[in-house]
């Protein structure tokens, strides 16, 4: 366990400050010609790339928070694949925020390590409820994605073919926690994930 816990928080400064593991798939966004935004369009899809990166260091803690402490060695493998697809969306939003001259979140270390408390107190329920928390987290980001497509100015086709393929890959690994047992969380439980998920991206698109 404390060798398990060593190579976590390697993960996280991983995440936090260096070069996360990841899949190493092209950004979807890399054959895209840049069409140019004005600086409003540019100020609005840095700000909602922000988001959405603080959004995978959040995922990425909670899968290794998850992993962590999972029962089923099969269960621990699939969430540390999950994990490096997450991992691709991390350099893809990291990458783009990048190209509009923003910033990351300042809040980025507090949102990993709170997120991987959650993660970790989510696997120590049990795998199967530890999977059910995998399939909401995925589902609210699924929808947030949504949310920030109509958002997005429609000039930024990068940033639309990056939150198009991360949508994807976000239902798949919902399918995958599905498919391995998952049980479905109690509603009070999602509402809390809500309210979560509605401060981290309140704060993330300012800070």
């Amino acid at each position: 366990m404390l060798d398990q816990l060593i190579i976590s928080f390697d993960k996280g400064l991983q995440t936090i400050f260096g070069n996360p593991i990841s899949t190493g798939r092209s950004s979807p966004a890399e054959s895209i010609v840049d069409q140019g935004l004005s600086k409003d369009e540019q100020r609005k899809s840095e700000r909602l790339f922000r988001v959405n990166h603080a959004g995978e260091v959040s995922a990425q803690a909670l899968y290794q928070g998850q992993a962590l402490v999972a029962r089923n060695e099969s269960i621990r493998l699939r969430l540390s694949e999950s994990a490096e697809e997450e991992n691709d969306h991390l350099i893809w939003c990291e990458s783009r925020l990048d190209d509009l001259g923003g910033h990351k979140s300042y809040l980025n270390a507090f949102w990993y390590f709170g997120s991987f408390a959650t993660g970790f107190v989510a696997g120590c329920a049990g795998d199967k409820w530890s999977l059910g928390f995998v399939v909401e987290t995925e589902y609210q980001v699924a929808k947030h994605l949504d949310e920030h497509l109509v958002q997005l100015p429609l000039a930024d086709e990068k940033g639309r073919a990056i939150l198009e393929q991360m949508k994807v890959d976000e239902l798949h690994h919902a399918s995958v926690a599905l498919e391995s047992g998952a049980a479905e969380l109690p509603r009070p439980i999602k509402k809390l994930m809500m309210l979560q998920s509605k401060v981290m991206t309140t704060l993330a698109y300012w800070i």
